[in-house]
């Protein structure tokens, strides 16, 4: 596999020293605005990338090699998320492990959820409840997700920040008032993670697609686990890569899978976890509180123009209802997205102060 080099160590750095690590790690991208629907890799995503799909192209590549590519992604996330490696599945899309997850139900089960959450942590329960199973759920807006878990609440499905808007649920409440009725919960991390601390161990079960603020290629998810909790998930998605032995799991019925979150896992798209490994190589060496500060501190200076109280996200939500303000910040040369009737402009690591003049700019017109 081609070798990554990491980037100096910033664990204690400040936004200014982040500003110019990402300088550094990230080609200058003017006016792109858009991690929320997909991050820009860094340049050792892409030169780790070039070199596999040569070596792919020489006939040089090795399918067994792909595996530490997979399991250094694996453990830097872990470190990201502060859990240990055998806690980590991994995996392509939410969907799948959502999936997963949906179909481990018991019968009759019911299932909180919020009801304008992103559809790939919405639908596979939806489907569940229409499967004849017995299994409810109940979709309640944001703000009162903590108030609506009951005694009779078995699972709480939810986004840490939604992906429309980037507003964060309320995890004390939401975790306190599961652990007061005996519910589990499920947070899809996919709009937090890579831009702000996550600490997966406040949930029974996470989950993240990487290719957003993680900056991976699209095709590499993950899925976190309690280890109390691997013998009630059916690994509905098993196969050889889920093996104990991976290499001697290829043929025949004869399955044992892996003792740890690895009985999770779903073949590799290799090419992907190259990428993957150089993308969680960068931000392993990252402060998240130093991300989160630089990120939010650029959102912020937008917000504060517009009469908006600061609050240190990176995503702003602008009211758009017929499509001009986006147009208009396209025609200036940023890249947004249009969700939910309003304009998403979301500001990463390679975003810098000519960004937020491009917005202010473009707002005053």
């Amino acid at each position: 596999m081609p070798s990554v080099t990491a980037a100096p160590q910033l664990t204690d750095a400040r936004p200014g020293e982040v500003a110019d690590q990402a300088a550094r790690s990230w080609d200058r991208v003017p006016g792109y605005l858009n991690a929320a629907t997909l991050g820009l890799p860094p340049c050792a995503v892409v030169t780790a990338m070039q070199e596999a799909v040569a070596e792919w192209a020489a006939g040089t590549a090795c399918p067994t090699r792909y595996d530490a590519s997979v399991n250094a992604a694996r453990e830097s996330y872990a470190r990201l998320v502060g859990v240990s490696p055998d806690r980590v599945a991994t995996g392509a899309q939410t969907s799948v492990f959502a999936g997963m997850v949906a179909a481990s139900l018991s019968d009759g089960a019911e299932v909180v959820a919020i009801q304008d959450d992103f559809t790939s942590v919405l639908f596979p329960f939806l489907v569940q409840q229409q499967a004849d199973r017995g299994v409810t759920v109940r979709l309640v807006p944001r703000e009162g997700l903590a108030d609506a878990v009951a005694e009779t609440t078995d699972l709480v499905v939810f986004s840490l920040a939604q992906s429309a808007c980037g507003r964060l649920v309320d995890v004390a409440a939401v975790t306190e008032a599961a652990r007061r009725h005996g519910a589990r919960t499920f947070c899809d991390t996919t709009q937090a993670a890579g831009w702000m601390p996550v600490e997966a161990d406040l949930f029974d079960l996470t989950v993240c697609s990487a290719y957003k603020w993680l900056c991976q290629p699209r095709g590499t998810a993950y899925l976190t686990i309690r280890p109390e909790l691997t013998e009630s998930l059916r690994p509905v998605s098993a196969g050889w890569y889920a093996g104990e032995s991976i290499w001697d799991s290829t043929y025949g019925p004869g399955m044992q899978l892996a003792g740890d979150a690895r009985r999770f896992d779903v073949s590799p798209a290799w090419l992907s976890w190259v990428g993957a490994q150089a993308a969680g190589e960068v931000f392993a060496q990252l402060s998240m509180e130093a991300v989160r500060a630089h990120v939010g501190g650029l959102a912020d200076q937008v917000r504060e123009t517009l009469g908006q109280e600061p609050c240190g996200r990176p995503v702003l939500a602008l009211p758009d209802p017929d499509g001009a303000l986006a147009g208009r910040l396209t025609g200036a040369g940023a890249t947004v997205a249009s969700r939910g009737g309003g304009v998403r402009i979301a500001f990463h690591l390679w975003n810098t102060q000519e960004d937020v003049d491009l917005v202010l700019r473009t707002l005053a017109g």
